[in-house]
């Protein structure tokens, strides 16, 4: 049977890999064949990821990706070591909520080191030589509320925004060498990043941005589907776009 989302004989990088969705991201890319490397701060944390993939070719590779100036000596040696990326998914992110009247830069400051700087560095890393092979796909993972806004959310939503404005450019940057640039944009899904929104808003504005999601709140593996897509063949003439995977969040 033919599978257009095979992976077989590509290795893929995934940041954010010991939870949510960097986590379900590395488990289908392995069920999907792929040779997955799995980055996050915490080594016991990828270890947990690991033993998820079902046997899948699984490198481990610690990295705290707020350390910006460090990433292309990373991904360098994580290369040299397993061979070329056929691409990477930035899943890695960080979300704090503040009213406006609370919003502080240095609050700010963090997530855009993570959201976006960190996504561009990669980039210029993977690009480096010796460290991406054809066909090669770079998938962020951005948010719905780069297109739809909500209260408490302004400096995150801008941090995302950056992610979907690159991607766009990129993508323009990068066809001629045959890298496809995209991002992927949910809404509320299960992770441990959503059980913070409690922090700025009460117990009824939770339920009223859940009940918005036609199709309900999503899961990690929701998410992980529309990247290893965007990641296979089935995705090869898909660049510059910015995927809404969003329960129906944004046409409700």
């Amino acid at each position: 049977m033919i599978n257009p989302m095979e992976l077989t004989g590509r290795t893929i990088l995934v940041t954010g890999a010991s939870s949510g969705i960097g986590r379900g991201v590395a488990i289908q890319a392995g069920k999907l064949g792929a040779k997955v490397v799995i980055v996050a701060r915490r080594q016991e944390r990828l270890e947990e990821t690991a033993a998820m993939m079902e046997g899948a070719e699984c490198h481990i590779a610690p990295y705290d990706l707020s350390d910006i100036d460090g990433i292309s000596r990373f991904v360098k040696g994580v290369c040299e070591e397993v061979g070329p990326l056929n691409g990477f998914v930035h899943a890695a992110g960080i979300h704090i909520g503040r009213l406006v009247r609370q919003l502080k830069w240095e609050k700010s400051e963090p997530m855009m080191r993570l959201n976006y700087f960190a996504g561009s560095a990669l980039t210029t890393a993977f690009r480096q030589r010796n460290c991406w092979a054809t066909p090669a796909s770079v998938v962020y993972i951005s948010s719905i509320v780069s297109m739809r806004g909500n209260k408490g959310i302004s400096a995150y939503a801008a941090s995302k925004g950056a992610v979907d404005s690159m991607t766009r450019c990129l993508a323009c940057e990068l066809a001629e060498e045959g890298i496809r640039v995209n991002s992927i944009c949910p809404a509320t899904v299960r992770t441990e990043m959503f059980g913070g929104a409690d922090n700025y808003l009460t117990e009824e504005g939770v339920q009223k941005i859940i009940d918005k999601h036609l199709l309900g709140v999503g899961e990690a593996v929701d998410v992980a589907n529309a990247a290893c897509f965007l990641l296979s063949d089935a995705g090869k003439w898909i660049t510059g776009t910015s995927m809404v995977v969003d329960g129906g969040y944004l046409a409700g």
